[in-house]
């Protein structure tokens, strides 16, 4: 399976793009997530513009099977984290114009 780019990378690609330290790259990277996690838990929706849109929801709880013993169990209900990706990031992905 193919890697993808790691925390190190990206920050040093934004400061290279940006023209800025990549100290200051990190820091922009740091305080994005800060705001996607606040807001996603605010109101249960973060939106990045260009790129797609971080959901909250619920997920009821369930009968499940243990794959090690096949024994019926109980998943219990817990928030679940969805993205779905913009048109534009979607047509950028598969090629289209």
């Amino acid at each position: 399976m193919a890697a993808g780019m790691t925390k190190t990378q990206l920050v040093r690609h934004m400061a290279e793009k940006m023209e800025v330290s990549n100290k200051t790259a990190a820091a922009f990277l740091a305080t994005l997530a800060e705001v996607a996690v606040k807001e996603t838990k605010k109101s249960g929706v973060f939106v990045m513009p260009g790129l797609g849109r971080l959901k909250k929801s619920n997920r009821k709880a369930r009968m499940g099977r243990n794959p090690q013993t096949g024994e019926d169990m109980i998943i219990t209900a817990r928030k679940v984290l969805t993205f779905k990706p913009s048109p534009g990031l979607r047509m950028a992905v598969n090629g289209a114009e």
